[in-house]
């Protein structure tokens, strides 16, 4: 796995790349402030929203209790702000449920584009799991389809394409988590056709950008990152830490916004799905698809701090 020193001694894209990339994301005014970016989908063109929103952790609530119902507000922020894409699993505890209810509760379903998982060790196991995921999440179809961290992907990325003939999902992937999946991620982008790929990505856990990201805009795949935050620890690295004089130039505000934008730097990244069940987190978080983002020479900095 590359070093923290071997990868700022390389070129992460060149600045051409990074500027043809940019180029082609839609800025509109919307009641006097700027939308959210967005990027396209390689393989069909739609675009998405550069801000999205996951629910591991944060959707595990009692339906109708207190955080139930903050979980509503902050995703009447989400969806008020344009953005579009939630993440979820059958194995977040419960947690697509509480995002299948809450869709329907706000009418939202069909302003959102649904990525759940399949999370299984057979055929049979999935098919009971898929049906398991419709009817928690109130619907008959998801937008996208991913084999949860690479699990069984062999048998389980067949199937998934299975349900994309059968139109029950319009895109399929795979996902992880952890740097040690990246190898065996870069493997399968070489010898599967897919749509997106989910994967971590961070200031301090930059090593997608090796040759997972690369490669997958060299193959026309989307790209989802979680794990922006590194579960919270970045947060707790730059406790009292005033954010660099630069950040007002990217439109900045927070440390959050910060660890976002430098994620979606990347060209290849099409969205980030930071998870949060707080409604001020949540208009923190999309404020950071607003804006400019970073430099490869403000990247650099970033990473070159102590984390």
């Amino acid at each position: 796995m590359v070093s923290r020193r071997d990868f700022l001694n390389g070129a992460l894209w060149g600045g051409a790349g990074l500027a043809l990339a940019l180029r082609g994301e839609a800025r509109a005014a919307v009641g006097g402030s700027t939308a959210l970016r967005t990027r396209a989908i390689p393989a069909t063109g739609e675009t998405l929203p550069v801000i999205g929103a996951g629910t591991s952790g944060s959707f595990v609530a009692e339906i109708g209790s207190d955080k139930y119902r903050r979980l509503k507000e902050a995703m009447t922020i989400f969806f008020d702000s344009g953005a579009t894409v939630f993440d979820t699993s059958p194995n977040y505890g419960g947690a697509d449920r509480v995002l299948g209810a809450l869709l329907e509760e706000g009418g939202w379903r069909d302003r959102c584009f649904l990525a759940t998982k399949i999370a299984a060790d057979s055929r049979a196991a999935a098919e009971r799991q898929w049906a398991q995921s419709l009817e928690a999440l109130r619907t008959d179809h998801v937008e996208l389809l991913q084999v949860h961290n690479l699990r069984d992907w062999k048998t389980q990325l067949p199937f998934a394409r299975e349900l994309k003939e059968q139109g029950k999902t319009k895109y399929v992937g795979v996902t992880h988590y952890l740097e040690r999946g990246l190898d065996e991620m870069a493997a399968i982008l070489r010898r599967e056709p897919l749509d997106f790929i989910q994967i971590n990505y961070s200031v301090n856990a930059p090593e997608a950008a090796k040759e997972v990201l690369p490669l997958a805009r060299d193959k026309g795949v989307a790209v989802l990152i979680n794990r922006a935050f590194d579960d919270g620890s970045l947060f707790s690295s730059v406790k009292g830490r005033p954010l660099p004089g630069w950040a007002a130039e990217v439109g900045a505000e927070s440390w959050a916004q910060l660890f976002l934008k430098f994620a979606l730097s990347h060209p290849a990244v099409t969205a980030v799905i930071p998870a949060t069940s707080k409604p001020e987190h949540q208009r923190d978080n999309l404020n950071a698809g607003r804006g400019d983002l970073l430099s490869e020479a403000r990247q650099r900095e970033l990473m070159a701090m102590d984390w």
